[in-house]
């Protein structure tokens, strides 16, 4: 792809970064939120804007939105660091707030990464934000249901920001290269987009970033060029292939199941690391570590279904970097779980019979009575429960008439299944 530039760049010196310069001036500019922004859109047209916490990843937006959204209503804009700032500064801007108050003037107070406040700094924002002394807009990468004191959470509308996707962040450099008052003055020869967008990791102020380091890289040339290796060299580090919804991906993550099933836990480790690098969604990572527990563990280690729906919850709690600890403690678990495939199978024999339309009437001993009429027509007659004989078992056939018994579920000799196999064998065969 080519996007051609003759112009002669602009030699004045400009110290704006080019995340800055590009910053959207209006929220339909704001890429990856059309959601969210529907519903902040729809608030002030009706010119109500309530407190609000907006939770999202580094780059989705949320800086932006919250002064677009003071820009809009054209109120007094205060910014706080909750890294920096502590009980003293928030009350003289409280201050503010209510001298604005007394003359009809809102005030909005935003405040980056608020998670980082400690209880004692979230309290003293209540009376404020209840009497409507001021509108804060609070910023977090954290989930608020964890990190935002319950009092303070309920007088707060929280929006979920999304991830940004590849797509989102192609648009978001292709605006700048053609948009950009310094960029946009020269040719750009783009050989491959997506290197760039892998080692963002979903963060568009990183995309940005390395698109102006590449700029400045090569400024003294008549063409600006965008490709792997030069983007690695800037980067001072070689970008994975990989494309989240391309080939790549689902060979990727076929290499990362298969290395668990075949009980490697290094390679395991090795083809997660790769998807973490690219910048893989972990809760997509997550979903398949909980898929696999049951399709490929089964039985065999019932404890690895719950191991993996709590790495699910780590990861959906914590969030990139951290969570990555959590990933290889679920995938080095699996991997080397004993393996059994029977539940899988078994499931999927039995739906092939359903689809083939064999009887599926329940035989009337196996039907539910709730009423007397129901008991007179012989639903529940001759059921006989188990509880009620030796060993809490008697075999009876809980299958349809006309459907010969028939076994699915084949327990392996791995793990726990050893145990269940013995036992069935007890149970049912002569």
């Amino acid at each position: 792809m080519e996007l051609f530039r003759t112009d002669i760049v602009n030699e004045k010196t400009d110290f704006i970064p080019l995340a800055e310069r590009m910053r959207p001036k209006n929220l339909d500019e704001v890429y990856g939120q059309n959601n969210v922004l529907g519903k902040i859109k729809k608030l002030q047209e009706s010119n109500y804007t309530p407190s609000l916490i907006l939770w999202g990843a580094p780059g989705s937006g949320k800086t932006t939105i919250a002064n677009l959204i003071a820009k809009n209503l054209k109120v007094k804009f205060e910014k706080l660091s909750a890294v920096e700032a502590g009980v003293k500064e928030l009350r003289k801007i409280i201050e503010i707030a209510e001298k604005n108050k007394s003359i009809n003037k809102k005030t909005i107070l935003f405040i980056d990464e608020i998670h980082r406040f400690n209880k004692s700094q979230q309290d003293s924002l209540l009376h404020a934000v209840e009497s409507g002394s001021l509108i804060l807009i609070g910023a977090t990468t954290e989930n608020p249901s964890f990190e935002v004191n319950a009092a303070l959470l309920s007088r707060m509308q929280v929006y979920k920001l999304n991830e940004l996707d590849g797509s989102d962040l192609k648009q978001i450099a292709i605006n700048a290269i053609e948009n950009d008052e310094i960029l946009s003055k020269k040719e750009f020869l783009i050989d491959d987009l997506d290197p760039l967008i892998n080692i963002s990791g979903g963060d568009a102020r990183a995309v940005l970033k390395y698109l102006e380091i590449l700029f400045n890289y090569q400024k003294s040339r008549d063409k600006i060029q965008i490709n792997k290796q030069l983007i690695e060299e800037i980067a001072d580090r070689k970008i994975a292939g990989y494309d989240k919804k391309g080939e790549s991906h689902y060979d990727t993550i076929s290499a990362f199941i298969k290395s668990m099933r075949g009980s490697d836990p290094d390679a395991s480790i090795f083809w997660l690391a790769k998807m973490i690098d690219a910048g893989e969604d972990p809760k997509f990572i997550a979903r398949r570590l909980v898929i696999f527990a049951s399709e490929d563990i089964g039985n065999a280690d019932p404890g690895a279904l719950s191991l993996a729906k709590s790495v699910f919850d780590a990861v959906n709690l914590i969030g990139y970097p951290e969570c990555r600890i959590n990933l290889a403690q679920g995938v080095t678990y699996l991997a080397v779980a004993p393996k059994s495939n029977a539940s899988y199978k078994a499931i999927n024999e039995a739906l092939a019979d359903i689809r083939k339309g064999v009887n599926t009437s329940v035989p009337l001993p196996l039907r539910n009575a709730p009423t007397k009429l129901m008991k007179n027509d012989g639903y529940g007659a001759d059921y006989k429960y188990p509880h009620d004989y030796e060993n809490n078992f008697i075999r009876t056939d809980y299958f349809p008439k006309e459907f010969s018994k028939k076994q699915y579920y084949r327990p392996t000799l791995n793990g726990k299944e050893a145990k269940i196999s013995e036992r069935l064998k007890k149970l049912w065969v002569d």
